[in-house]
């Protein structure tokens, strides 16, 4: 279970990863603000989505070998990354 949750933690940073450069790229070939714009706001949608599964399957991970309150603490920390990102 644990290196399944570490493969899919894995993947899922591997394909944002790629979301933001081929972001970039267009970025660049487009050569249009407004377009760069569009773009930009769709990423600022994929990244705390991203940022949370990944977050999330490694807590499902450590849940088992960690006490509730350190897990219940990681999972308010995450909440807390979040509402504070938001405009």
């Amino acid at each position: 279970m644990e290196s399944r949750n570490l493969v899919g933690m894995s993947a899922l940073r591997i394909i944002s990863g790629v979301l933001e450069i081929s972001a970039a790229l267009l970025f660049l070939r487009l050569k249009k603000v407004e377009i760069a714009l569009q773009l930009n706001a769709a990423l600022g949608l994929v990244g705390p989505i991203i940022f949370i599964l990944v977050s999330g399957l490694g807590l499902v991970t450590v849940a088992t070998k960690v006490s509730p309150f350190k897990v219940a603490l990681v999972a308010l920390g995450v909440v807390f990354i979040v509402l504070g990102s938001k405009n």
